[in-house]
């Protein structure tokens, strides 16, 4: 069965749930993406925990500052758009996010839940104190620089990036909250995410069993069970300004 437009415009409160594929689409890498350049003889998942901070401290600081500034880079797609009309015209939305850039906030969202963090927040790995200190915006570091990290204001501890590494918990209150948006939406869009990532693939299978409608816009198939699960394929960035046309034409 087709999704209908119709039961967007007709919602009372949408949750959008979006994951890497919507930031791929304005050229920023998947995080298991391979490297490249001198960061090609690096894993990813090596660098993104507190382990490898740690043992050191200049060269993960000095990663996350070059995909942070990648990101600087980028511009917002026409799904991050939509989204940010999206709130514009439903009573209510809710919108989470798997990623840690910042172009949802930049087409518009307001109030954006990053369950993963944000690399654009870095926090002290001391205290764990927000670091209120200005980031460079202009020189992109050259691939496989280390850089010494800030250090915080309150207890000179080194400062670290914002984002939930390997072996750590997401934060709690924003899973929270996440979780309660999804058991009280009437539509959920789940969109470039491949749903395999716990604890936030819980979060359209929480909106199924209270009774809501998910639709998934990813560019392959996915396998939709539940009779109130519905797919549109193709690239986000077509697929819902697309949708967002009809609903409202």
């Amino acid at each position: 069965m087709e999704f209908d437009p119709q039961r967007l415009a007709r919602a009372r409160h949408l949750v959008v749930f979006t994951g890497a594929g919507v930031s791929a689409e304005s050229g920023i890498p998947t995080f298991r993406d391979a490297l490249s350049g001198l960061w090609e003889h690096f894993d990813p998942a090596r660098l993104a925990t507190p382990q490898a901070f740690r043992d050191d401290p200049t060269l993960v600081w000095g990663w996350y500052e070059w995909r942070r500034l990648q990101v600087r880079k980028a511009q917002p797609n026409p799904a991050h758009l939509a989204i940010a009309e999206l709130a514009r015209r439903l009573p209510r939305l809710t919108l989470i996010t798997q990623n840690v850039d910042d172009l949802h906030e930049r087409a518009g969202s307001l109030d954006v839940l990053h369950l993963h963090g944000s690399l654009h927040q870095p926090k002290c790995f001391a205290c764990n104190r927000p670091y209120k200190g200005a980031l460079p915006d202009v020189q992109m570091p050259q691939q496989g620089a280390r850089l010494e990290p800030p250090r915080c204001g309150g207890c000179n501890g080194k400062i670290r990036p914002g984002v939930v590494w390997f072996g750590e918990a997401l934060p709690q209150a924003i899973l929270k909250q996440a979780f309660k948006a999804a058991g009280e939406c009437d539509l959920l869009l789940s969109i470039g995410t491949s749903g395999l990532v716990q604890p936030a693939a819980q979060i359209p299978q929480l909106a199924l069993e209270q009774g809501a409608a998910v639709l998934h816009i990813n560019p392959q198939p996915q396998a939709c069970l539940a009779p109130a699960e519905y797919q549109l394929t193709g690239p986000a960035g077509q697929r819902l300004p697309e949708l967002l046309r009809q609903a409202f034409a």
